[in-house]
């Protein structure tokens, strides 16, 4: 999508601390971070929210999750623990809406509300 920030990060029209790339996902820190350790983690194909994503392309799901077990490992939080979460449309706080996983970590967190 044209006017979508992440598709534009993703294709490298704005610039990103990137942390991972491959044919399908990009990963970058985020620019507002909430734990010392904060990716971002997108299917470089533009799905709107999880909702959005066609039964024939959950895989992409297994696939960034993998992906985020070897970032949390490099980042050093993979003992320490880290949280991945999805926000899925305006209640839940998602604010771009581009699906997106967040992998925060390098601080205690605390339990969720």
């Amino acid at each position: 999508m044209s006017d979508c920030i992440f598709c534009k990060i993703a294709s490298g029209e704005i610039s990103c601390n990137k942390v991972y790339e491959d044919k399908d996902i990009f990963a970058f820190d985020d620019i507002n971070p909430k734990g010392p350790v904060h990716v971002l983690f997108i299917p470089k194909k533009h799905y709107a929210t999880l909702n959005d994503i066609p039964s024939q392309d959950l895989p992409i799901i297994s696939k960034i999750f993998g992906v985020a077990q070897k970032i949390a490992k490099e980042k050093g939080v993979d003992q320490t623990g880290y949280r991945t979460l999805i926000n899925t449309n305006r209640n839940s706080g998602q604010v771009v809406f581009h699906v997106h996983w967040h992998l925060i970590g390098g601080k205690p967190l605390g339990p969720m509300a």
